[in-house]
């Protein structure tokens, strides 16, 4: 389906609405198809992204259900707003040290490696806490089928997870390097 941006927004707000929520939509090319700014409290949609990525599933569904669930998962963010405003330092913190580590040092860079896998741990408990808030909120209005619940919920938390097993394996990689440089040789 190749719908347009007011489909889409139609979309957007009448789950926004049928939820009984108040938070802004915002349509922006992000590359991302939906995203929650906890700062300014909106929902951004990319238009183009979030009709490719429903093509992307390998269960098919509707555009509308998939914009659906992706909302309430969205507006599960927006029901943990002060947690995410309390990790702004920390998400801060961890952006200036990013800025300081040579482009092509990051790689080999323990301590910087070590800082990405806390950052995607946060990242998939933000993650994990927006999709049960975005449970309770289809249990308590029925807004889509489970099924296409549990089909988008499982696509988008693979791209989280695929994130952390690559640097895990990255990690793991160089704490044997380490460890190998490290053991003296018997003579």
């Amino acid at each position: 389906m190749n719908a347009t941006r007011q489909d889409i927004t139609e979309i957007i707000t009448s789950t926004i609405r049928d939820v009984h929520m108040d938070v802004k939509l915002k349509h922006e090319r992000t590359g991302v198809n939906m995203m929650y700014d906890f700062i300014k409290d909106e929902v951004l949609v990319d238009c183009e992204r979030v009709q490719a990525a429903c093509a992307e599933l390998s269960e098919q569904m509707p555009l509308k259900t998939y914009v659906e669930v992706l909302t309430l998962h969205e507006l599960g963010h927006a029901l943990d707003r002060e947690a995410l405003l309390a990790s702004l330092d920390l998400a801060t913190e961890r952006y200036e040290v990013k800025q300081l580590v040579i482009t092509g040092k990051k790689a080999t860079d323990l301590p910087y490696i070590e800082m990405l896998l806390e950052e995607h741990e946060s990242d998939i408990l933000f993650e994990k806490t927006a999709w049960n808030n975005a449970e309770m909120l289809n249990r308590f209005f029925q807004v889509v089928d489970w099924n296409c619940f549990e089909t988008v919920k499982a696509h988008s938390m693979a791209t989280y997870e695929a994130l952390l097993h690559a640097d895990l394996k990255l990690y793991e990689h160089l704490v044997k390097s380490t460890a190998a440089a490290d053991v003296p040789l018997l003579t």
